[in-house]
């Protein structure tokens, strides 16, 4: 199987071993291949002419020009839009032929990613099983007795197979995750906006959000970065502040024991025991909440007037073959009337409150991606029941504005896999991708059809839009006297780690409270310093600044991985007349010693 990850056909193009054209030569024969065995992955693929044409326009820039994805592979869930290319939602004829590309995949498209095509879905994307579909069922990369998962069937079986690097899905119920889960595989569902949704079909369009499946978070997170932006196009697009999340012990809620529910599958039981496990041995605190009012959210999205809006989407298409399930969800929907909707709207807000109250006392959520995976026989012999079990704990995260991201998390012994989910506040995608990347790795640091190890680097903490890292070395430190200067401004700690090896630590003198001063020596060859990552908002920044006196600053200090952040640094005046502790390896190493 081709290694498809962003860094190693980064370095295979760079190094000329590979070129676009040769990749899709040999993509296009991968895929042939597949459809031997699973035909229904794909609804349109993009002609083997057509794709080397594409490479060939690539590979005809200066190389200078190259965007952040030259070369690379994608494919989109047949809702979205691309210019020229049929739209089914899953129907038997086209619905019709995009004049436009969407917003987000053309910003993939300047990047210099290929689309080699469109996959299948669950009809008019309702649905979490896969299997409603006039062009077949795509089924679990492992078993193909199992359902693969829905909406955005055809998307993950894409990726977890080895035929596209990434793909888009959508996601309004869990049809960005669930999938996922099923095929071993990362999936990325971000803040609802953060992503455009123009040039998606909708299924409740204030609820919709496209989403990624790749094979680790590191690659999905690059992905995201690229394809969001604002859209003036899109009501419902938005650019807000990013939410920091504590890198460095985070809180985990999860449910009470007794509300954890996984309708007889005791492996997904235990696999999910075993992620709290592993979540604890990386120093994450575990508490556990009342699920109900999540339980309770999740219900609103079928059991109420929202499911009304898929209605809205999907009326003028209703003399359309439409799968029997589907037909009856949307039809059923023409029972509520305007009252009822604004009802749903106050119950929504009610439970909102109630939620974010209990998540007062934890930073993120921990939860199976699904609390078991069905054959496919059975989910056609109890469409509706079988599939509303599988959104057991996806269906709050949208109406309750939040983020998620589920990775894989091992295999029962019968060979059939298992995600956990983390999510996390609405804006949180930044600091929610580097921790759900450690639990990743933690758990089962292997990805796809063919249990890969995992080939992206770790995903580590970086600034982002409206947020600065600031390094602390001594009083700022967690514990110490001038720490709230950072807690009053809404600063969080991300993670403990070390500088550089060439660093030289001092203890500076006559300073009120003590402080210790760090200045580089391109020449010394020491331990590296003990450091805490702390991120704030930019807006706090100056005034965090403007409290520091001399001869310290804020300057550029390199850390022992690499990574450069903000961070203080001591003038050579207050050096002269300090001691040097460098042997400590850090300010609470000496404060120790001094106060012994």
């Amino acid at each position: 199987m081709l290694d498809l990850s962003l860094d190693s056909l980064a370095s295979a193009y760079a190094s000329g071993d590979l070129t676009p054209s040769v990749l899709v030569a040999r993509l296009c024969d991968a895929i042939d291949a597949y459809e031997a065995v699973d035909p229904a992955v794909w609804i349109h693929r993009i002609s083997k002419q057509d794709l080397l044409d594409r490479a060939a326009e690539l590979e005809a820039g200066a190389a200078a020009d190259r965007g952040p994805l030259f070369g690379i592979p994608f494919a989109v869930k047949d809702n979205v839009d691309v210019a020229g290319l049929p739209s089914t939602m899953g129907c038997p004829a086209p619905l019709y032929i995009a004049e436009e590309t969407s917003f987000a995949v053309q910003n993939l498209l300047d990047a210099g990613a290929i689309l080699v095509g469109k996959t299948n879905l669950d009809q008019f994307a309702t649905g979490l099983v896969g299997v409603r579909s006039p062009y077949g069922a795509p089924r679990c990369v492992f078993n193909r007795d199992y359902v693969s998962g829905g909406s955005s069937s055809g998307s993950a079986v894409a990726v977890a197979a080895g035929l596209a690097t990434f793909s888009f899905g959508t996601d309004t119920a869990g049809s960005g995750r669930v999938p996922a889960g099923f095929n071993n595989i990362v999936g990325i569902k971000p803040t609802r906006g953060l992503l455009s949704t123009s040039g998606v079909f909708p299924a409740n369009k204030t609820l919709d959000c496209l989403s990624i499946f790749a094979l680790s978070t590191a690659d999905g997170d690059r992905i995201r970065r690229v394809a969001e932006g604002f859209d003036p196009e899109d009501p419902f697009s938005r650019a807000g502040a990013p939410v920091p999340l504590p890198l460095e012990n985070p809180r985990i809620g999860i449910p009470m024991p007794d509300q954890l529910t996984f309708f007889g599958d005791d492996a997904a039981a235990e696999l999910f025991n075993t992620a709290v496990e592993k979540a604890e041995t990386l120093g994450w605190e575990i508490v556990t909440f009342d699920y109900e009012p999540f339980r309770a959210t999740a219900e609103l999205l079928y059991g109420s007037a929202w499911v009304a809006e898929r209605l809205a989407a999907v009326k003028p298409y209703l003399d359309k073959d439409l799968h029997p399930v589907t037909r009856q969800i949307i039809e059923d929907a023409g029972g509520f009337d305007a009252t009822d909707a604004f009802e749903a709207i106050y119950a929504a807000q009610r439970l909102h409150t109630r939620c974010a109250m209990i998540a007062k006392d934890f930073d993120l959520i921990l939860v199976p991606t699904s609390p078991t995976i069905y054959r496919v026989d059975a989910v056609e012999d109890d469409p509706i029941t079988l599939n509303s079990n599988l959104g057991t704990y996806t269906n709050f995260v949208n109406l309750l504005d939040m983020a998620a991201v589920s990775v894989p998390a091992g295999f029962r012994a019968n060979g059939l896999p298992f995600g956990v989910t983390l999510v996390g506040p609405g804006q949180s995608d930044d600091a929610l991708a580097v921790l759900a990347d450690r639990l990743h790795r933690g758990l089962h640091p292997r990805s796809g059809m063919q249990d890969s190890p995992l080939a992206a680097p770790a995903l580590s903490v970086r600034d982002s839009d409206g947020l600065v890292t600031v390094c602390v070395v001594g009083a700022h430190l967690t514990g110490m006297p001038l720490n709230s200067q950072l807690t009053e401004r809404n600063a969080t700690l991300l993670e403990t780690t070390r500088t550089a090896p060439d660093y030289r630590f001092y203890a500076l003198a006559d300073s009120v409270p003590p402080k210790p001063g760090l200045s580089r020596d391109p020449n010394f060859d020491g331990p590296g310093i003990e450091v805490e990552l702390w991120q704030m908002p930019m807006e706090s920044f100056g005034s965090f600044v403007a409290l520091i006196p001399q001869p310290l600053g804020i300057g550029t200090v390199t850390l022992a991985d690499g990574r450069n952040v903000k961070g203080f640094i001591c003038e050579p005046a207050g050096i002269a007349t300090a001691t040097e502790i460098t042997h400590y390896g850090g300010w609470r190493a000496y404060r120790a010693d001094a106060a012994a």
